[in-house]
């Protein structure tokens, strides 16, 4: 199929290349004239025929806002736009009624994979109705590995699974962090090695994953992670996930203990703030404040 991409970041660019890959046309805009492949919008548009599929893979919050309402002038009725950015679940709910009641179909898409995605594939949750699912399908099966997306719900529902998604990583995260700062921190074993540890625990123990396996990777380059501040940024998603938590009456005491470290963490500088950065660098190319 052929569609539309605007926002070539890291995510973007890397899914844009993998639909590529799966013989998909790919027409790509992002606001930094070095990255894009055509001028504006209005030209991306231009080169797609209907019904047009454009996905946006932009910044939550006032990015997508903005992205939608520039989309909304240009396409026509029957076309689909995809969010698969970390958008707000409530505000996914609130394009997606804005949006048919002018005849423009949504999708709200989670997508986890990170910078990893290309090469293995992206996990996507998809929110929307039947038809709008159909008509991006197969994009979504190049996208994502085998067995790699699903049809989770009607609008809304992709993106809030992928809130909680995020706020379950930020507790695995953590669970990690803490345990190596206490091997670390060990008086009676001072010379015990971490990167050592972390590749003992990839091969067959119960709490091998993939994040073990990044943060193997982290510190085979930098044992003591010292080029690192353990400064850990919380892009939004693991505050929602406390939030609905509150609000549903779901006792979530993990989760919004791991957001409350996140906070602490911009107030000092530990082994296990470090390695929380190292792993959100490995997995999402995520920006980390270096010494």
């Amino acid at each position: 199929m052929k569609l539309g991409m605007v926002g070539l970041g890291r995510m973007g660019a890397g899914m844009s290349a993998r639909l590529r890959e799966g013989g998909h046309e790919v027409v790509g805009f992002d606001r930094d004239p070095k990255v894009s492949e055509v001028a504006s919008i209005e030209e991306l548009i231009a080169n797609l025929e209907p019904p047009r599929v454009v996905w946006m893979m932009v910044p939550a919050g006032e990015p997508t806002e903005q992205s939608i309402a520039s989309l909304t002038k240009l396409v026509a009725r029957g076309d689909l736009l995809v969010d698969g950015g970390n958008s707000n679940f409530r505000d996914s709910i609130r394009r997606a009624t804005s949006l048919t009641e002018v005849g423009i179909q949504f999708v709200d898409a989670g997508v986890s994979g990170g910078i990893w995605g290309l090469k293995e594939g992206f996990c996507l949750m998809v929110g929307g109705t039947k038809s709008s699912i159909e008509m991006l399908e197969p994009a979504l099966t190049t996208l994502a590995p085998p067995d790699g997306w699903a049809h989770v719900g009607p609008s809304g529902a992709g993106h809030f699974v992928k809130m909680v998604h995020n706020g379950i990583e930020y507790g695995l995260m953590q669970a990690y962090a803490e345990g190596f700062e206490i091997m670390n921190s060990s008086q009676l074993y001072p010379e015990l090695d971490m990167h050592q540890i972390a590749e003992l625990w990839r091969h067959g123990s119960v709490v091998r994953s993939w994040l073990l396996d990044l943060g193997a990777k982290a510190l085979a380059g930098d044992p003591n992670l010292s080029e690192l501040h353990g400064y850990v940024e919380d892009s939004g998603e693991g505050r929602w996930t406390v939030m609905e938590a509150i609000e549903e009456g779901v006792p979530a005491p993990v989760i919004t203990l791991s957001l409350f470290r996140r906070f602490s963490s911009r107030q000092q500088d530990s082994f296990s703030n470090r390695l929380i950065a190292a792993l959100r660098r490995e997995f999402g190319g995520h920006a980390v404040k270096t010494k």
